[in-house]
C-alpha cells in the first residue's frame, strides 16, 4: 500500500511537470479542470462505494461466506452512479457554458471526463473487492500502476510537441481500467459465491459517506475551484501557474503517506491487542507527526517553493513565495482534517464527519467571497481558514466520542480505516 501510493505521487508530478511544460497555460489549466472534476467526483461517489464493499466483503471472509454477491450488487449502483453523472455531464456540456468557460471550448476534454467517470468507477469497485479479501499487495499495485500508466504516454505526447490537451486528457481518463486489469491478472477467489446480498448489505452509513467525501474532495480542490470560478479574463493565465504551485504545496502528503505506512501497523498491533492507552498515545504521536510535516511544508513553500517550481516545471512558472506557503499551510490542515473525519467514521460518526466537512467548505466559500480583491490571497486564506474549521470541528467531536466510551473493537477498525484510506492527489 506504501509502496504504491508514493508511486502515484511520483508520477502524478511527473504527468503535472511535463503536461505543463507541453502545454500552453490556458490548456494546461483546462486539463487541470479536467483533473479536479475527475478527482472530486469519481472519490466523492465512488470512495464511499469502494469503502462499503470492503467492509461487506471483508464481514462475509469473517463469516466464511463468499462476497461475490456483495461485489456484484456494488456493481449494479456503481454502473448506476456512473451512467447518471455521464448523462448529467452530457446535458451540462449543451446548455450550459461549461465547456468554453472551463475546459476552454476542448469538448475532447469533456468527453475524458465522462471516461474517466466509468473507469474510475471500475476502479473503485476493484479496490473494494480486493480490500474486502485482505489483497492489499494488488491494491497497492493498482494505484501505483494507475500512476506508471498514465505517465508513459504523457512522456511520449511531451517529447512529440503534442499541444492538444484532450490527448493528455486521455492520459488521464483510460488508466484506471488498464491498471484495474494489471492489478487482478493472476488474482482468484475475489468474487467466491455465496448467499444473495440484500441492499442493505451496502448501505450502512451510505448517504453520510457519499455527502462527506464529495464534500471533502471539494475542500481539497477548493482553491483551485475558487481561482477557476473568480478569475477574470485577465487572471486565466496566472491561474496554471497557481495550479502549480497548489501541487507544490501537497509534497507533504507524499511524506505523510511514507510515515503513515511506517507508524499504523503499529497502531493496529496496539489496538488488536487491546492496549486502549497506548494506542490513544501512537494516535496522538501520528497527529503530531501531521503537525510537524505541515509545518515543515509551509517552511519550505515560504523559502524555497517558487525556486523548486521553476527548476521543475520551467522558467514561465511564475508564483510567489507567500503564494506557496499559503497553501501548504492549508494542505497540511487539510491533512489533519482527514485523518480526524477518519476516526470519526471509524466510530460510527458518519454524520459528524459530514457535518465537519460542510463547515469547513461553507467556510471557505465565506471567506473567499469577503477577503478582499487579491484573486490569490482570498481563495488561500479561505482554503486555511475551511481546511481549520473542519479540523477543529472533527477534533472536538472526535475528543468528546472518546472521553464518553470507544465502542469494542472500534479502534482497529480506525487505524484499518485511515491506513487503507488513500489521499487523492
Amino acid at each position: 500500500m506504501g509502496a504504491g501510493l508514493i508511486v502515484a505521487g511520483i508520477t502524478t508530478y511527473g504527468f503535472q511537470i511535463l503536461s505543463y511544460r507541453a502545454l500552453s497555460k490556458p490548456d494546461y489549466t483546462a486539463l487541470n479542470a479536467l483533473w479536479v472534476l475527475v478527482f472530486v467526483l469519481a472519490p466523492g461517489f465512488f470512495l464511499p462505494l469502494e469503502q462499503e464493499v470492503a467492509r461487506a466483503v471483508s464481514d462475509r471472509r469473517v463469516r466464511g461466506i463468499g462476497g461475490g454477491p456483495v461485489t456484484k450488487r456494488a456493481s449494479y449502483l456503481g454502473g448506476s452512479l456512473a451512467i447518471g453523472l455521464v448523462v448529467i455531464t452530457i446535458i451540462a456540456a449543451y446548455a450550459t457554458p461549461i465547456v468554453s468557460k472551463i475546459f476552454h471550448g476542448s469538448k475532447g476534454l469533456y468527453a475524458c471526463l465522462a471516461l474517466g467517470l466509468l473507469t474510475y468507477c471500475v476502479q473503485h469497485l476493484t479496490r473494494g473487492t480486493l480490500a474486502g479479501n485482505g489483497r492489499f499487495g494488488p491494491y497497492g499495485l493498482i494505484l501505483g500502476a494507475e500512476g506508471v500508466i498514465r505517465l508513459f504516454p504523457c512522456a511520449v505526447l511531451a517529447a512529440a510537441g503534442v499541444s492538444n490537451p484532450a490527448y493528455y486528457g486521455l492520459c488521464l481518463a483510460v488508466p484506471p481500467v488498464l491498471a484495474t486489469g494489471v492489478s487482478v491478472a493472476g488474482q482468484h477467489g475475489l468474487l467466491a459465491p455465496g448467499p444473495e446480498a440484500s441492499w442493505s448489505e451496502l448501505s450502512t452509513n451510505l448517504g453520510y459517506l457519499l455527502g462527506g467525501s464529495i464534500c471533502a474532495q471539494a475542500l481539497s480542490y477548493a482553491p483551485f475551484l475558487g481561482a477557476q470560478v473568480l478569475s477574470t479574463a485577465a487572471e486565466k493565465r496566472a491561474v496554471a501557474d497557481f495550479i502549480v504551485g497548489l501541487f507544490l504545496s501537497r509534497v507533504p502528503i507524499l511524506l505523510f503517506q511514507a510515515v503513515q505506512a511506517a507508524l499504523l501497523p503499529k497502531l493496529a498491533a496496539l489496538a488488536g491487542a487491546g492496549r486502549t492507552e497506548e494506542f490513544k498515545s501512537g494516535l496522538r504521536k501520528l497527529v503530531t507527526v501531521v503537525v510537524v510535516i505541515g509545518v515543515l511544508g509551509v517552511v519550505a513553500g515560504g523559502t524555497v517553493g517558487p525556486f523548486a517550481g521553476k527548476i521543475l516545471f520551467g522558467d514561465k512558472f511564475n508564483l510567489g513565495n507567500g503564494d506557496v506557503a499559503l497553501l501548504a499551510a492549508g494542505s497540511a490542515l487539510f491533512i489533519l482534517a482527514l485523518t480526524l473525519a477518519q476516526g470519526l467514521i471509524a466510530l460510527m460518526g458518519h454524520a459528524r464527519a459530514l457535518v465537519g466537512w460542510v463547515v469547513g467548505l461553507l467556510a471557505f466559500v465565506v471567506v473567499a467571497g469577503i477577503a478582499g480583491s487579491d484573486l490569490f490571497l482570498r481563495v488561500e486564506v479561505g482554503f486555511i481558514v475551511g481546511a481549520a474549521v473542519s479540523a477543529g470541528t472533527m477534533g472536538g467531536m472526535l475528543l468528546s466520542q472518546i472521553r464518553a466510551g470507544v465502542p469494542e473493537g472500534s479502534l482497529a477498525e480506525l487505524v484499518e480505516q485511515i491506513e487503507h484510506e488513500p489521499l487523492e492527489l
